[in-house]
């Protein structure tokens, strides 16, 4: 059974000031709207060569419009052993804070 967060409770555990690992898996232009300022971004078709940048050892959120994309690269990740969590509504249902991805480099 996948590991899920509501988009409440991940605004929550930010302000709270929780240190957390955050992926968003959307395209470029996606994230060029807006994503989570304390989120990594890597697009979803770049996660297979990219596992060495997500830590196998502690819990990684996963982002994206709605959390159907997420959801598969949980269940991706999942079966190669790594501790994840998938956000429900992705960044429709947000309403926490937001930058475009060039001010967050």
């Amino acid at each position: 059974m996948m590991k899920e967060i509501t988009t409440e409770e991940l605004k929550k555990r930010l302000e709270s000031g929780e240190d957390l690992e955050l992926i968003d898996v959307r395209e470029d232009e996606e994230v060029e709207g807006g994503m989570i300022p304390e989120a990594k971004h890597i697009r979803m078709s770049e996660i297979p060569e990219k596992l060495a940048e997500i830590d196998k050892e502690k819990e990684t959120i996963f982002i994206c419009r709605s959390g159907g994309r997420s959801g598969r690269v949980c269940e991706y990740l999942e079966e190669q052993g790594y501790d994840v969590v998938n956000m429900v509504g992705g960044m429709l249902e947000w309403e926490g804070n937001t930058k475009p991805k060039s001010e967050l480099a």
